[in-house]
């Protein structure tokens, strides 16, 4: 890939791609009560439809293996469209069956999107690595906080049925994409940098210890996005709008916390950000679910700024570690990350039929801490 460095315009373009795709990858999570009431499954079944969206993320090292090597700007390109179109779709969908199909399309569009972009930011980001993680990465917690808003919206102004309305938003953001994206051209790496001889044995030291510290961000993330609008539910009984905004709540200040986590990280060092972060998300975690009144707000406030802008830090992180093939290093990371996600809702939904949903998110933040020492273990350069 051609490098231009700093390159704001190019890296705000990719993050309005992120942005857009993400408010249709994000309009499950909001409507899983409604599934829920409307298939008549427990937790870990509403739960695992979330798990159908991240099986494809396997696939995404091949992707990033090519996107090291040919130009697949068109995935970062057409992505949004077909997201936006098959998210849009659940409610036409009749069984649980054809539900998880769907969901598992619009994964293989999620894979094909987030691989090659996050390595593109990389590129036009130049020096500012953390700056452009974090534009990257705020655009899309800015997208998990008004996603819920319009899928609720599109439900009380379409029904569930309707929502393949909403769908004309991700084809414009396309064009818009092809205007701008379409003539950055990526070039194959030389051989030596992407010789998997040689790349593996590094591989292989770094990435059980990233997993070891992505299983704690991912259980808690897992528990706060994917199951918060049922803990609002179920647990302190608000509807579905409120239970939705509290989900907004705390992806509005995800989107602050992205914003500034990566850009610090280039500044303080992104092993003192994530410490801080690990630290601070699962007490904050605990005490959320003990609390009442306005303190619900300001911890859904506080867990947003930490819990959730930890992924701008960690992918800075993946960047600096494989300079030279960023595309298959950030490729593998969202493989492992969405994967040992999968297994966080599948194992916190398990954890809440057994043993109810304020169970599963204390031993979500047991899990956090728990990761916090793996930070000590990764190689800074």
């Amino acid at each position: 890939m051609t490098q231009r460095r700093n390159n704001f315009v190019d890296v705000a373009a990719v993050a309005l791609g992120h942005f857009t795709h993400d408010v249709y990858s994000a309009f499950l999570a909001p409507l899983l009560p409604v599934l829920q009431e409307q298939l008549g499954i427990g937790y870990a079944l509403t739960g695992n439809l979330a798990v159908f969206t991240q099986i494809p993320s396997l696939i995404n090292p091949f992707i990033g293996y090519l996107a090291d090597r040919v130009s697949l700007r068109y995935f970062v390109i057409f992505a949004p469209a077909i997201t936006a179109t098959l998210m849009s779709s659940i409610g036409l969908t009749s069984s649980y069956l054809a539900l998880a199909f769907l969901l598992l399309a619009a994964g293989v569009s999620v894979a094909a999107f987030h691989a090659p972009a996050g390595a593109m930011i990389g590129e036009l980001a130049g020096d500012k690595v953390g700056r452009g993680m974090s534009i990257f990465m705020a655009a899309g917690e800015l997208a998990r906080t008004l996603g819920p808003l319009l899928a609720v919206a599109g439900v009380a102004w379409f029904g569930l049925a309707g929502l393949w309305r909403l769908a004309f938003v991700g084809w414009a953001v396309s064009a818009i994409l092809f205007w701008r994206l379409h003539n950055i051209q990526a070039k194959p790496r030389a051989p030596e940098s992407g010789n998997w001889a040689q790349l593996r044995p590094r591989m292989m030291r770094i990435f059980p210890l990233l997993g070891w510290l992505v299983l704690g961000r991912v259980s808690m993330q897992a528990a706060m996005t994917t199951y918060l609008p049922l803990f609002m539910k179920d647990e302190r009984g608000l509807s579905l709008g409120l239970a939705a905004g509290s989900l907004t709540i705390l992806e509005a200040a995800g989107f602050l916390g992205a914003l500034l986590s990566g850009s610090l990280s280039d500044r303080l060092g992104r092993h003192r950000m994530l410490f801080f972060l690990m630290l601070t998300a699962p007490l904050l975690m605990i005490l959320f679910l003990f609390s009442s009144g306005w303190m619900v707000i300001i911890l859904l406030i506080a867990l947003g700024m930490t819990a959730i802008s930890l992924q701008p830090v960690i992918l800075a992180l993946v960047q600096d570690l494989f300079p030279d093939n960023r595309a298959l290093a950030n490729g593998s990371y969202m493989a492992m990350s969405f994967s040992l996600r999968a297994i966080g809702i599948w194992g916190i939904g398990l954890t809440a039929d057994h043993f109810g949903l304020v169970s599963a998110f204390v031993l979500s933040a047991l899990i956090g801490l728990l990761a916090m020492p793996a930070i000590f273990f990764i190689p800074k350069t």
